[in-house]
Formats: structure tokens, sequence, C-alpha cells
């Protein structure tokens, strides 16, 4: 039978242990020891992730369900065990209801197509709020054009918090759809997910859960928040790229046409017609990203090996270190203090422009993540181009964000 490689154990949150599993960690940029402050574009790998993937493609590389020999019978099995562990991830009630996807981007491309198909009318409204990823904003302008619906969105207060009483205010019998992140990726802000939801029940709207920035951070629960669509990739969840989840409750899925179809997905076919595959091959045409899927299940297997919630106080401390540093610094306009946030920086320094503070900082070894964030509806609310954006992560250290503002020191006095 085949096996993921065995995960480390860490019974207790032990920063200098957790670094010896990320590999990449180890290397200098710019002759500088590296700190990687860029987590929410993407997440660096655990050695458990490196070697479950080279060892599916080494012992046990080929296609899965249809084969008839043990190397397929392996990969199948792999590749559905992977599916198992994400449904125990974000406790969703049955394994059908995890749909494999490239990412969060497809996922929700998924079900912004197919709702347009087989939902939305003229008259319908669609509310997202001002904070959106451009992933959770484009899909449904285009399912809008195509069905004759039109966006709402729910305004943002200074600290960068979805306004609540507005957002109610404006859920009416023409909501049909209410898409929401779960955190904002340019802002850190953690939204009311579950709040969101049971009042977008209360007239009849179905909801969908942009989840890219919450799943590394925080425990997710998806029958808990009642949500009918979540959805996230695995690369920001320490797995690899390529790979994402697209949940959806069992009658939502069975409802929703597929909008991509070819192999695997297909029941029955003559030259005249076709009927789909069960869930949740319905919505995975063509051979999917195997290697991938059991990436990411060893990446869950590897947070299942930690001190989770360990891991959430430190990235907190993180958090809270920063911004005392902010405070010693000056000359620092910070966007994103909404009380209930993740550990993400989002910052302009004086005069100076985004890029030049990211290039200058990756000359000392720093990488960040500059401009708009893919949030350009947002910058132009806050009414700037763009900001500087460290984000931090579980194997990040205090040391690390010292680095940052004794680098941002210097920037200032260059500039």
């Amino acid at each position: 039978m085949p096996s993921l490689p065995a995960v480390a154990q860490h019974n207790t949150f032990d920063i200098a242990k957790i670094r010896q599993d990320f590999p990449l960690l180890e290397q200098k940029i710019k002759g500088q020891a590296l700190v990687y402050l860029d987590n929410a574009a993407t997440t660096q790998k655990p050695q458990i992730v490196l070697d479950a993937i080279n060892q599916f493609y080494r012992h046990n590389n080929a296609n899965v369900h249809r084969g008839a020999h043990t190397l397929s019978d392996n990969a199948t099995e792999l590749f559905e065990q992977a599916r198992t562990k994400v449904q125990a991830f974000i406790n969703a009630k049955h394994g059908h209801e995890i749909i494999w996807t490239k990412g969060t981007t497809e996922a929700i491309n998924t079900i912004a197509n197919g709702l347009a198909q087989s939902l939305l009318k003229p008259g319908d409204e669609i509310i997202i709020s001002a904070m959106e990823h451009h992933a959770n904003i484009v899909p449904w302008q285009m399912a809008a054009q195509r069905s004759g619906a039109k966006i709402v969105v729910v305004p943002i207060n200074e600290q960068g918090e979805l306004n609540f009483s507005i957002y109610k205010a404006l859920l009416n019998n023409k909501t049909a759809i209410v898409a929401m992140t779960h955190v904002s990726n340019a802002l850190g802000t953690i939204n009311q997910i579950r709040e969101i939801v049971q009042s977008a029940q209360q007239v009849g709207a179905i909801t969908v859960i942009d989840g890219a920035q919450a799943v590394a951070h925080c425990p997710v629960d998806v029958q808990q928040l009642g949500c009918d669509y979540y959805a996230f990739s695995g690369h920001k969840l320490f797995g690899p790229t390529g790979i994402g989840v697209l949940y959806g409750k069992e009658r939502c899925l069975e409802q929703l046409p597929p909008t991509q179809t070819g192999g695997e997905m297909i029941k029955t076919v003559t030259f005249q017609q076709a009927t789909w595959n069960e869930l949740p091959f319905k919505f995975e045409a063509g051979t999917p990203n195997i290697g991938g899927a059991i990436g990411l299940a060893a990446a869950i297997d590897y947070l299942a090996g930690i001190d989770r919630a360990g891991a959430i106080v430190h990235e907190q401390r993180l958090m809270n270190y920063c911004e005392d540093l902010v405070l010693s610094m000056g000359d620092i306009q910070v966007y994103g203090r909404a009380k209930n946030k993740m550990a993400i920086f989002s910052f302009l320094m004086g005069d100076a422009h985004p890029s030049d503070v990211g290039t200058l900082l990756n000359q000392q070894g720093i990488a960040v993540r500059t401009g708009h964030h893919c949030t350009m509806p947002l910058m132009n609310e806050l009414g700037i181009t763009g900001t500087v954006r460290a984000s931090f992560s579980l194997y990040n250290t205090e040391e690390e964000v010292a680095m940052l503002f004794n680098a941002l020191t210097k920037i200032k006095t260059f500039l």
C-alpha cells in the first residue's frame, strides 16, 4: 500500500525546529540571509511536501481511476487519500464535496460561470466587498454581464473592516449571491464569515467564500461557517502551486453545471449528447494534478504534526511586535488596522514609491511584495496606487521583523 513520507512531530511550537523543516529558508539573497516576508503571495514548502511529490513521481507515477495496473491503483489511492485529508482539514460533510482545481481563482470562476448559466437572471444582485481580490471581483462581473445581474459593493471603514450594518441593509430579495473574502490579502482583515453567511441565508442568497488567505493561518470549519462554497489554493498552505480546492455543499454542486468538459467528468457520450459523472468527478475534466494533490495532502499532514495553536499565537506575536516598531519609527502609514486581522503589514513610507522600497529591501535580502496586490478597486478607495506588503507565516521570527525595520531605517536615510 503506498504511503506518504513520515511527518516530523512538534508537540510544542519551537520556531528553530520549524525553520529546519523549510530548506529554502537557508539560502542567501544578494549576500544577505533571506528574510522571506511574501507569504500572502505564496508560502515556502516543508521537506515533507518536497519528499511526497518526489516520491510520487519516482515510485507511483500513473494516471488515476481507470488504469488496470498496480501503478494506477497506487496513484488513485494516494490521490483519493488526499481528497479525504482535505475533507477532514476543513470539516466537509462528504469527500465528494471536495473538488480539485488549479487554485482559488479557478474555483471561483467555476462557481461564477456555473451560476451565470443556472441561477442568475436580470435584476439579480451579487454582493461583494470593497476589499476583494480581483479573483473575487472579475468572475462576478463577467457573470453579471452574461446574466443581466448587477454587482453591489459593501464599503469598508477607516480601519479596513467591512461595514456590517451597510452589508445587512443591502441584503434584499434580489440578492442572489454573496461573495466575500475570509481574510483580506491586502489589509489582513478577518471578516465575520459566520455572521455574513447567516445574514445572507435570511434572504436565500448563495454564499461563496474566498479562503485563500485564511486556511494557512486559522482553523476552517465549513460546516460551522455554513457557507455554500469555499475556495482556497494549495500554494498558500505550504503545498505546491497549481492545485487548489473548491468545496461546495452536496446539493449546491449537484445543481451547479460544469463549465469544463472532457475526460473523467463524463458518464456517457454519443455524437449527439453527453451525461455527467457523479460528484466530485463532474467538475474534474481531464487528467488532474495528481502530484499537486499529494503534495497538498502532505502539507496538511505537516500542519497536523505541529502545535498549530502555538503557531497562531506566534504569528500574532510577530504582528504585535511589528506594530510596536511602527510606533517607534514614525513616517510609516499603515493600511489595515482591523481589530481582528492576520499578520499582514501593508504600509507606505513617507513619499517613497512602494517599488523603490521593495527593491531596496531586496538588496538587503528581504522579500516583500509591492503594488496593488490584485486589489485595484480597494487601492482606489484608499486613494493610493499601492503599498509595500510584508506578510508573515509560522516560520518567520521576531529577529526577521527587527531586520525589516532596521532595513527600513536605512532606506529612510538613503531616500
